[in-house]
């Protein structure tokens, strides 16, 4: 039978039960802190609360949590339980408990029955994770930048975080990062007359294909287009997924196919690994080529990982602008030692009927489309290492965290290694965001620490595109940018922008990280917390004349918006095919911890 082998391997029972009840207890903790679930206290007894939450008259779910910074929860999955009608049974079904929380929530039924079809395909993502024989955390702090993605367990927050929504079971076998299977792209001709490229000055697109394909490749693929009638010089050659062409491509660019304007070329003979976000691709054959980032148009944390047309065009001039501010600061260039691989080529292709719709639904115009970014490996100097800053909360089969065994590996105290990477990461950051009103949004893909001896040593920042923004205030640094530029980026008001480092940083990762040292007996929470918060008032002791833009962006306020991502898809978006991406939800204040170290920053030295 189809997949027998993988399937009897898989699909165990107390695997099931194991990644169900885990699952359970990430739902659980994300959905008290935003605030969509409110069970009731039972008892207390020191850290541990017990909570009861009520589904239905005759239903509960009973479990253990303990209180965190930031309104956050770490509810300990191996202590729920569910009773009803006065019995007590395990609660071992992730699913079950979707359910019993759709009227709760006030999900639509819409929603809660495209999310069990997402959930599952997390929990059997978490299946095949949890039979990976994987190596150890000691054995994984030497593993390559590339390989190690393959590991990872996908978004710490989101609970549908490995929905792939358009993936048969082939497909995730296929083309799933954790899979670690290396791929051959494919390669199809655009006519100049519906692509447009666009690259960094000095860049040609003789020069990228050049470098990209081989002699062999360029020929038979030149050649290809020949037998058509047609002339090379008047397309473009560009990658596209497999996965893509057999999906979207065919079934919505057959006029352009059957025109010719659209040539199926082959394979490439390069091979590449996939990376966490699927739609980014790391040459294996020649590490230093360009890392290639495609569209693929499934549905996936939040939305279809398509590549937006207007935000693919200005790639390259978004790659000029970032490299251009960090090649002229002295801070960032020198100290710092900032590694921003660029974004250095595009192509785009829209649809011809899709872009002349009213309100077309974005995932129509994103189909065909790539950019590349160079790669991390160009940067390194011997002796440094790259990981994602997703690697550092990661936990092998034993339960040892990847960060436990980097800092065993460096020789250095927890505190001491803490505070090394709290520099790192936020003195280039702060100083973007300070000095010239640019921010990225430094989630646990596009943030990469670069390693030496196993101590965090320099930041290296990716995906500019899609994820710089900029302020809305009138800063001198900004002057110059066009309008139609400043439209694709994103202008965001003082709040606005300071989010996507507080909740890209601070909520989406790092309060995973101090739970997890927390769990570990590696730091106290406070002194976690406390790191972070002396690391921005160093920096703002460092550069004092920007006092004022410190009380614009404020990190130490006591409260910030709410932003919620599991929020957005159960109620307030659901899975409607609108015109622009979904963004987080907003929904109340959260306690902001690091006020409560406002007492350390003393304005008056600033």
């Amino acid at each position: 039978m189809l997949f027998s082998s993988e399937i009897q391997r898989v699909f165990k029972s107390d695997h099931w039960k194991k990644v169900n009840k885990k699952l359970i207890g990430k739902m659980l903790a994300e959905y008290m802190y935003e605030d969509m679930i409110n069970p009731n206290i039972l008892s207390e007894e020191g850290e541990n609360i017990e909570y009861a939450l009520q589904v239905a008259e005759s239903k509960h779910y009973h479990y253990i949590a303990q209180r965190r910074f930031f309104d956050s929860f770490d509810v300990k999955w191996t202590t729920v339980y569910i009773v009803e009608n006065g019995e007590r049974k395990e609660a071992d079904s992730a699913i079950e408990l979707l359910v019993d929380l759709q009227e709760v929530i006030g999900m639509s039924s819409e929603t809660a029955g495209h999310l069990i079809k997402e959930m599952n395909s997390t929990l059997i993502a978490d299946a095949h994770l949890l039979e990976k024989e994987s190596k150890s955390s000691d054995e994984l702090i030497h593993e390559d930048y590339a390989l190690l993605e393959g590991y990872m367990t996908g978004h710490p927050w989101i609970t549908y975080n490995k929905g792939r929504i358009g993936f048969g079971y082939d497909d995730y076998l296929a083309y799933a990062p954790e899979q670690q299977k290396e791929v051959k792209l494919y390669w199809v001709a655009v006519h100049k007359e519906i692509a447009s490229f666009q690259s960094v000055e000095g860049l040609s697109y003789r020069n990228l294909i050049s470098n990209e394909l081989s002699e062999t490749d360029r020929s038979r693929f030149e050649q290809k287009v020949k037998e058509k009638g047609e002339d090379p010089s008047h397309y473009y050659f560009l990658p596209v997924h497999e996965w893509q062409w057999k999906n979207t491509l065919i079934q919505n660019f057959p006029e352009d196919i059957a025109k010719g304007q659209i040539i199926p070329l082959g394979e490439g003979e390069d091979r590449y690994l996939p990376q966490q976000s699927i739609r980014t691709f790391v040459n294996q054959t020649n590490k230093k080529k360009f890392h290639v980032k495609l569209p693929m148009s499934i549905l996936n944390t939040l939305v279809y990982r398509g590549l937006p047309s207007e935000r693919t065009l200005i790639a390259p001039m978004v790659t000029e602008f970032i490299k251009g501010i960090g090649e002229r600061d002295p801070f960032l260039k020198n100290e710092c030692q900032v590694i921003l691989p660029g974004e250095n080529a595009s192509i785009n292709v829209d649809h011809r009927y899709y872009t002349k719709l009213k309100q077309a639904p974005y995932q129509y115009l994103e189909m065909l489309g790539t950019i590349w970014r160079e790669s991390i490996y160009t940067y390194l100097e011997d002796g440094e290492q790259a990981i994602t800053l997703a690697a550092l909360l990661y936990e092998d089969h034993e339960n040892k965290p990847y960060i436990a065994s980097l800092i065993e590996e460096s020789g250095l105290e927890a505190e001491e290694w803490l505070q090394q990477f709290f520099k790192v990461i936020m003195d280039p950051l702060l100083h973007y965001l300070y000095q010239y009103g640019t921010v990225f949004s430094p989630h646990g893909q596009n943030t990469i620490v670069v390693l030496k001896d196993a101590k965090p040593h320099r930041l290296a920042i990716k995906d500019f595109v899609d994820d710089v923004n900029i302020t809305d205030q009138d800063f001198p640094e900004l002057k110059g940018l066009s309008k139609e530029f400043k439209a694709v980026l994103r202008t965001e008001p003082p709040e606005g922008l300071t989010q996507f480092i507080f909740t890209g940083l601070f909520i989406c990762h790092l309060r995973y990280l101090s739970n997890l040292l927390v769990n570990n007996q590696m730091i106290s929470e406070e002194t976690f917390w406390g790191l972070l918060a002396d690391s921005i008032v160093n920096y703002q002791e460092r550069f004092p004349h920007l006092q004022e833009r410190y009380e614009l962006f404020d990190f130490f306020k006591p409260e910030l918006t709410k932003l919620c991502l599991n929020r957005n898809r159960m109620v307030d978006y659901g899975y409607s095919d609108d015109d622009d991406r979904p963004h987080a939800s907003e929904f109340g204040k959260v306690t902001n911890a690091l006020s409560l170290f406002q007492e350390k920053r003393t304005v008056g030295s600033i």
